[in-house]
């Protein structure tokens, strides 16, 4: 059975290890706990004691927020773990104007049966900052 939770206050770098599978540089486990701990809203789910899958947002917490992360483990995708933290995160915004997210091309789709719609957006990534 899998639980879902607010508060990633009780969550430590043990807990967190199995994420970002294909990353080229994957965030350490103290920079993991550290984003979850410092964003506005999370959202963490639990098969048990394992940390299955976690999602982000941050926000100036009147009118915008944006979600950098959705991340489910390899062996617990395919179950809509994925689908119900992108639920629950956008319920936890929903007094904001804007929920914004940037993804891949192909996962478009995903988000857009999720009720999100395609927008432009720019980025910049310093991939160096997770090196260490």
């Amino acid at each position: 059975m899998i639980t879902y939770d607010t508060d990633a206050g009780n969550l430590t770098e043990d807990d967190l290890a199995g994420f970002f599978v294909g990353w080229p540089v994957p965030p350490s486990p103290a920079q993991h706990l550290a984003v979850l701990r410092g964003s506005y809203r999370v959202v963490v789910a639990r098969s048990g004691d394992t940390v299955a899958g976690f999602v982000t947002m941050i926000s100036d917490g009147v009118l915008t927020a944006f979600v950098p992360w959705l991340e489910v483990r390899p062996e617990f995708q395919g179950r809509g773990i994925g689908s119900e933290l992108v639920r629950r995160i956008l319920a936890e915004g929903a007094h904001l104007y804007s929920v914004d997210l940037t993804c891949d091309d192909e996962l478009r789709p995903y988000y857009e049966r999720l009720g999100m719609a395609a927008l432009t957006g720019m980025g910049v990534r310093n991939r160096a900052v997770l090196e260490g």
